[in-house]
C-alpha cells in the first residue's frame, strides 16, 4: 500500500492543497511541472521546504492551488508542501527545522486586506467633508 499524506496552505486568497507522495521526486503544481511554473522566485520560494528536508527523489507532490496572485499561492504552496512533508514523514527533528528556519513554513499567515467600506473608495480612507 503507497503511503501518502495530505495538508492544505492558505495565504490571503490563495489556497493550496498539496498530496505527498512515495515516488522519484516531481513536483506538479495545477497539472504543470514546478520548473515551468510561475516566476523564479515563487519556484524557490516553494523549493525551500524540499531543501530544508533533503527529500528531492523520494516524494512525488502534487499541489492544487486558486486565489490570489502569483507571491500569495507561492507563499500557500510552500506551506502545504512543509506541512505535507512534516506529516509524511512524520519526523519532530524535520518539523524543529522548519520552525527554526522559517516559522511562516508550518504556520500560516492569518492576515488579509481589509474589505471597503460601503460609500467609500479605500477600506481606511474617509469621505472628505465640504463645509461650504
Amino acid at each position: 500500500m503507497a503511503k501518502f499524506s495530505h495538508a492544505t496552505g492558505r495565504k490571503k486568497r490563495s489556497i493550496a492543497r498539496a498530496t505527498v507522495s512515495e515516488g522519484s521526486g516531481s513536483i506538479i503544481i495545477n497539472s504543470i511541472p514546478l520548473e515551468s511554473f510561475s516566476t523564479n522566485i515563487a519556484r524557490m520560494k516553494i523549493m525551500e521546504p524540499l531543501i530544508l528536508a533533503d527529500s528531492n527523489n523520494k516524494v512525488n507532490i502534487k499541489v492544487d492551488v486558486h486565489g490570489g496572485g502569483y507571491s500569495a499561492q507561492a507563499d500557500a504552496v510552500r506551506l502545504a508542501v512543509a506541512k505535507g512533508l512534516v506529516r509524511f514523514f512524520n519526523d519532530k527533528k524535520l518539523k524543529e527545522t522548519f520552525l527554526s528556519y522559517d516559522r511562516n513554513l508550518l504556520v500560516a499567515d492569518t492576515r488579509h486586506a481589509e474589505s471597503s467600506k460601503p460609500n467609500d473608495s479605500k477600506p481606511r480612507a474617509k469621505r472628505q467633508k465640504s463645509y461650504r
